[in-house]
């Protein structure tokens, strides 16, 4: 059985750090735990209950009585920050998901069965596909737009933060691009502004719903194209609904096409292109 043991970032850090292993205990038919569960846990009710999957730490009563989630979320920064508990999940055999990234063995044989693990609950599925079909009137092509401002600010010496000016230039050039075609935009962004801002696009953003990080992500998966800076959730956005994914590599980046492709593993698009390198590069200057 395998044991994952690391909790690294947020929520689609964690969903990719599950996803090799729960993989493989379908294709071998094999169980496995997860000790630390992202918050969102509740929010993909098959992968809570997934009969092959354990989570030790789950207990609803508790967590939903006064403080419990605070509690857990101290208790899982505390454990995975320790060298003393580091020890201790070496000496049991655990796994840090992080560590299992390039596991892309099983990946294509149990797409399906990923697909309805990771499918979230169906409030959020009904809202996101009843707000896409209502795009999807007046439009050719739907494209999501990730926004990551907040952290991204700072993260990497700001390397991946783009304004709200250079998404809207962007945002004309892919209009330019597909000319033929009537474009709407789907806007899913950490920061809070009116998209009327972007003048000449068509565009669309949900307000301040509940399980919002869900909601997009899951709205993000259902567009016709993603684009977005360097990130885990446009990443799994693109694999989840097998959406072709372009990353902003560039400020002054010209879009093809061709750019745009399936992410068929954490590492790696179905165009050949691959990322292997990007976690290692210097972003100091």
């Amino acid at each position: 059985m395998r044991i994952i043991c690391d909790a690294p970032g947020q929520t689609c850090n964690r969903l990719w750090t599950y996803l090799a292993s729960i993989a493989r205990c379908i294709a071998e038919k094999k169980k496995m735990t997860i000790i630390f569960f992202d918050w969102t846990i509740e929010d993909f009710p098959n992968l809570l209950h997934c009969p092959f999957i354990y989570f030790p730490l789950y207990h609803k009563w508790y967590l939903k009585r006064g403080n419990g989630w605070n509690n857990y979320k101290g208790f899982t920064w505390k454990a995975t920050h320790s060298k003393r508990w580091d020890k201790f999940f070496k000496f049991f055999g655990c796994t840090k998901g992080w560590q299992t990234m390039n596991e892309s063995k099983y990946l294509v044989e149990t797409k399906k069965e990923l697909q309805h693990i990771f499918r979230p609950k169906k409030d959020i599925m009904a809202k996101a596909e009843s707000f896409i079909e209502e795009i999807r009137q007046t439009s050719d092509l739907v494209i999501g737009v990730h926004i990551r401002h907040g952290d991204y600010q700072t993260w990497r010496n700001g390397r991946f933060y783009y304004s709200l000016e250079e998404f809207h230039h962007m945002m004309l050039q892919l209009q330019s691009l597909y000319l033929d075609q009537n474009i709407s935009f789907f806007i899913s962004s950490n920061a809070d502004f009116n998209v009327n801002i972007f003048k000449g696009c068509h565009c669309f953003r949900f307000g301040k719903e509940p399980s919002g990080d869900i909601l997009d992500l899951y709205t993000l998966s259902l567009c016709d194209r993603i684009i977005g800076p360097w990130s885990t959730y446009s990443r799994w956005a693109s694999f989840i609904g097998e959406v072709p994914l372009c990353f902003i590599k560039e400020r002054q980046q010209v879009f093809k096409d061709s750019d745009f492709s399936i992410v068929t593993d954490f590492y790696h698009f179905e165009n050949g292109y691959s990322t292997e390198d990007y976690w290692t590069k210097d972003f100091s200057s």
